[in-house]
């Protein structure tokens, strides 16, 4: 009968077990840590198995490969901004503040969750057409947008205009990107207060644009 258990290392002759729902958050979390301090290119599975303290072939208990681990952490991501966008918008009746709202939840995701937001679009990466849970998790957060913008007054428009729609995703991913890198720290300056006071400024003055567009 299976315990739901796994053995993770050998200790003085006696197997050491961890819950086998625990080793595979572990492989995970290994994963994200060693993206976020050395950088995707140092992520192998031999690494991740180090840095968990397994073997080396208890990852492929859980992940078929590389790609299979980065899939995961991908459809995780996508998960987490589109709770993170709709959690931001509840309450909001405003359809201008609602969009705005979903554009700073957007770059306060990439700032708290570098690992995530950095491979969700390396597509070179992660084929989402091979990892159905990726894509349908990438596809809800982005109906997440235009579901926002479909709300937005426009001239002689029932539903979304899709280069408003590019425009608005543009915009807050861009920004996220610059400030995730420190590409405006000169400007805004640095530490997260002060990326995130950057954010809404710029997403701020669209949101205005709109406004006066509509």
């Amino acid at each position: 009968m299976s315990l739901g258990l796994d053995t993770v290392k050998y200790r003085n002759h006696e197997v050491v077990l961890r819950p086998a729902v625990d080793l595979r958050r572990t492989l995970l979390d290994a994963s994200l840590d060693l993206i976020a301090n050395e950088g995707l290119e140092r992520l192998s599975m031999r690494e991740v198995a180090r840095r968990a303290g397994v073997s080396h072939q208890a990852p492929y208990h859980y992940f078929e490969d590389r790609e299979a681990i980065l899939a995961e952490i991908v459809a995780e991501g996508f998960a987490s901004l589109r709770d993170d966008m709709l959690e931001a918008i509840e309450g909001l009746d405003d359809p201008h503040a609602r969009l705005t709202a979903i554009g700073n939840a957007y770059v306060a995701f990439a700032l708290s969750r570098p690992a995530h937001f950095k491979l969700m679009f390396r597509s070179e990466l992660v084929r989402q057409e091979r990892h159905g849970e990726a894509e349908a998790c990438a596809q809800s957060a982005f109906d997440v947008l235009v579901s926002t913008i479909n709300d937005v007054p426009a001239r002689g428009r029932a539903h979304a205009d899709p280069a408003l729609v590019l425009a608005a995703w543009a915009l807050a991913h861009g920004a996220a990107t610059l400030l995730l890198e420190g590409k405006l720290d000169r400007h805004c300056g640095k530490g997260r207060r002060a990326r995130v006071a950057a954010a809404e400024g710029i997403l701020g003055v669209f949101e205005q644009l709109l406004r006066h567009r509509s």
